[in-house]
């Protein structure tokens, strides 16, 4: 088993053996974790950086996809519905 000390900073040094084992490298942020009787250590994951086309399909439509000319033919109508509105 290995030992190490707490510094008057604070500050732990993991054992070399045990980064290596866990590929922990420097700069690794960790969560710091109380379990009553000592604490837990694990690397913070962030989420992986993703593009809007990686996840969108992930989005569920619930209407079906107009088309650009359908679009219009409703933007259309409904600027004049409100252009009438004024009269």
């Amino acid at each position: 088993m290995d030992t190490t000390k707490l510094s008057s900073k604070g500050q732990v040094i993991i054992p070399k053996a045990l980064r290596n084992l866990h590929h922990w490298e420097t700069g690794l942020e960790l969560v710091v974790t109380d379990t009553g009787d000592g604490i837990l250590l694990r690397p913070r994951i962030p989420f992986a950086a993703t593009e809007l086309k990686d996840v969108a399909a992930a989005l569920k439509a619930r209407v079906q996809s107009k088309t650009d000319e359908q679009i219009e033919v409703a933007l259309t109508k409904h600027a004049r519905s409100k252009w009438r509105d004024f009269d």
